[in-house]
């Protein structure tokens, strides 16, 4: 096989460089504004002062709106990891009729726009007479974090010898030891992952959580939403911004770290 010519190897770097360039300058320049001494957008920054980073930690709307979405993001990747678990046991390890539609039906939630999501999930709760609360929220962003939790487990499953499962059980283990000793210690780098990205998935949602969230509570994503265009709140938005954007990023990144080697043993699936 020929090597690649130099010239379209530079060229596709630069393409790359361009791409990421357009993806980040923005989030760049609102992380820059989050510095301005000025209260407008105006291009470029009168100066640089670190006084709204202080107002943004005192803001009582921020701070409030903050722990809801902690709180939220927290309670919907705990059901999205014992729910999602499950389900990639099930999937992975037996063979039952309808199982090709079962695993389809748990990742479509993820395909399907936030809109369509959320404007189901309002109308069966009101349909079933379900007042909207934190419960509400908390199931409306676990229908799409089981999603991320479930494709995390199951890769995992896939990749794992079951010779070790079946040589802890000629030893003489039943099954919890195997879970606990083998099992999951092959697989809690894939639960932490995924546990991680549902987090992140979770604390930036805004489409479900706007068909979902209850009369006088709002997320953080939220409350950068309703202060945007309110000119003197457009600093501590600006901050608010910076600071959701970092929060979701690390999850991310964490997520990639624990996920980029190979993370186990592979071999055949059952």
């Amino acid at each position: 096989m020929s090597s690649v010519p130099a010239g379209v190897r530079w060229g596709l770097r630069a393409y790359a460089w361009l791409v990421l360039g357009l993806l980040y300058a923005p989030l760049l320049v609102v992380a820059v504004f989050s510095f301005n001494t000025g209260t407008s957008l105006a291009w470029p920054p009168k100066g640089f002062t670190g006084s709204w980073w202080a107002e943004a930690v005192h803001n009582d709307g921020a701070r409030e709106a903050l722990l809801v979405s902690l709180r939220t993001a927290a309670l919907a990747t705990l059901v999205a990891l014992v729910l999602g678990t499950c389900a990639a046991f099930a999937i992975q390890r037996f063979r039952f009729f309808g199982r090709e539609p079962l695993s389809l039906m748990l990742v479509l939630p993820i395909a399907l726009p936030g809109i369509v999501t959320g404007i189901a999930l309002n109308a069966g709760l009101q349909r079933a007479g379900i007042q909207l609360g934190i419960l509400t929220l908390v199931v409306a962003h676990a229908t799409f974090c089981i999603v991320v939790v479930f494709n995390n487990v199951v890769a995992r499953l896939r990749r794992m010898s079951p010779n070790l499962e079946e040589a802890s059980a000629d030893l003489g283990a039943h099954r919890g030891q195997t879970f606990l000793y083998v099992t999951f210690p092959l697989m809690r780098s894939a639960l932490v992952a995924g546990g991680l990205l549902a987090l992140g998935l979770s604390f930036d949602e805004i489409v479900v959580t706007t068909f979902t969230a209850p009369a006088g509570s709002e997320t953080l994503p939220q409350w950068i939403l309703n202060n945007l265009n309110r000119g003197e709140q457009q600093p501590i938005v600006n901050v608010v911004a910076t600071a959701v954007m970092l929060l979701s990023v690390i999850p991310v990144w964490l997520a990639q770290r624990l996920t980029g080697g190979s993370g186990g043993l592979t071999g055949r699936s059952r």
